[in-house]
């Protein structure tokens, strides 16, 4: 994402929903999202088709879409997510030329290991419990 572009609300976010990790985040998010700037689409399900990418990227990568149709991936996504509903960003901190980077390669590492991590890990990193499943649907 440019640093000049502002991403437009409301923000459609594809998210794996069968993800501990990622279910726990949006939950939280939704939670603080008192605005209804966030539109949160589970792309988990084997014949979800339909996303701004093929399913394979959305599993691969958090994506936001911003209501101009603009498409963001990974950090800068969730940065967008975090600031909508009044969050810090981690904006300045995530721009610093060492740390930008490292941020990139620490969420690709997480989200190629987020199903080893476990539903309490989960939890206590998003801030607050995962929502359950039940039958494989998950209740956000």
């Amino acid at each position: 994402m440019s640093h000049t572009t502002v991403p437009v609300p409301p923000l459609t976010i594809y998210f794996d929903a069968s993800c501990a990790i990622c279910s726990a985040e949006m939950g939280a998010l939704k939670a603080r999202d008192t605005a209804g700037r966030l539109n949160l689409v589970d792309c988990s399900p084997a014949d979800f088709t339909s996303g701004p990418v093929p399913r394979e990227a959305l599993m691969a990568a958090i994506h936001v879409v911003d209501a101009e149709g603009r498409v963001h991936v990974g950090v800068p996504a969730i940065r967008i997510c975090r600031a909508a509903v009044g969050l810090s960003s981690g904006g300045v901190l995530l721009d610093l030329p060492l740390v930008a980077p490292l941020a990139d390669r620490a969420y690709a590492l997480l989200a190629r290991n987020r199903y080893r991590i476990p539903r309490w890990l989960a939890a206590r990193l998003a801030g607050r419990v995962a929502p359950s499943c039940n039958d494989g649907n998950c209740r956000i």
